[in-house]
């Protein structure tokens, strides 16, 4: 019975759809089974008997020499998974190009082989797991993407009042513990209402979709620009003391109104007033400096509209 369960044994090897070698101490090949004939395109006689660095030399010498001596020492498995490191060798996989992965995924497994409790040898077993990781992986996208247009305001695609208060709220943490400086400008636009009524929700969506776009031309990736609700909006300007923050304020306000709006041929005239106030102490919280930059924005209403006001 011996013969053929010995049989058996290698012909099961030979045919299970992983892969399967074995390596000694000094990294030659012991065994090499027919997966990873076929996607090596190395037989089993080209690599039993030498070093597994000789056949494959772009193999992470370092981290597998590791791997393995960490079982011949401890005598217990090991692991690897395809999310810690994507693969091991560079095999070709048999998913459409789109996956967005180059070689076959693959989750990788350690086992010590004994003799009279010694390790004299480890068995690597090759797992091809590229449709797991690619089901993933647009899993992962899609819920960042989600995420992403949960943080976005609908109509102009800049950060929404949520998003925008958890960034202030973020950097006033960030500027209590380290100090520094931080400001924060609110501004909406001037007889938004007129617009509305004049010529049409329409074009006023267009007016606010518009003026979004030419704030977000000025504004730096570091800073935070969103739509605080309606026509009013806001901007969060990290590391910017509150007179550098009022040039902003100035460059924000000609952005808009320097240019009328050309809405499928009508020309809409818009301003913008803004309001500016900055973090400092006895400023108790984030929401003061909200409370401070909007009663800046009302002051500048109050003198004549179309200009740019710091809190005092």
């Amino acid at each position: 019975m011996s013969e053929p369960s010995a049989s058996l044994s290698d012909l099961v090897v030979e045919r299970v759809d992983f892969g399967i070698f074995v390596l000694d101490r000094e990294m030659n090949v012991l065994m090499w089974n027919r997966f990873m004939h076929d996607h090596s395109g190395l037989s089993a006689k080209q690599v039993v008997g030498k070093s597994i660095f000789a056949s494959f030399p772009e193999l992470p010498r370092v981290w597998l020499t590791r791997k393995l001596e960490s079982v011949f020492q401890l005598g217990s498995f090991a692991f690897s998974s395809w999310e810690q490191r994507p693969y091991l060798f560079k095999f070709d996989h048999d998913r459409p190009i789109t996956g967005g992965v180059d070689f076959m995924q693959q989750d990788c497994t350690f086992m010590p082989l004994t003799r009279e409790r010694e390790v004299v040898a480890v068995c690597v077993t090759i797992s091809d797991v590229t449709a797991v990781s690619i089901v993933q992986r647009e899993r992962e996208e899609a819920v960042a993407k989600l995420q992403e247009y949960a943080d976005r305001d609908g109509l102009t695609g800049i950060a929404n009042r949520r998003y925008f208060e958890s960034r202030l709220r973020d950097e006033y943490a960030r500027w209590q513990r380290y100090g520094g400086d931080l400001s924060v400008l609110l501004f909406d636009l001037d007889h938004f209402k007129k617009i509305n009524d004049r010529f049409g929700h329409v074009v006023g969506d267009t007016v606010l979709r518009v003026m979004a776009q030419r704030v977000a031309e000025v504004v730096r990736v570091q800073d935070t620009f969103g739509r605080f609700g309606g026509e009013e909006f806001a901007l969060l300007l990290p590391c910017t003391p509150l007179e550098d923050a009022m040039l902003v304020a100035e460059k924000i306000r000609c952005k808009i109104g320097d240019t009328a709006i050309d809405v499928q041929g009508t020309l809409v005239p818009v301003t913008a007033s803004v309001g500016g106030a900055c973090a400092r102490t006895g400023v108790p919280a984030y929401e003061v400096l909200i409370n401070e930059a909007d009663a800046a924005l009302y002051s500048a209403k109050r003198q004549g509209r179309n200009r740019s006001v710091a809190f005092n």
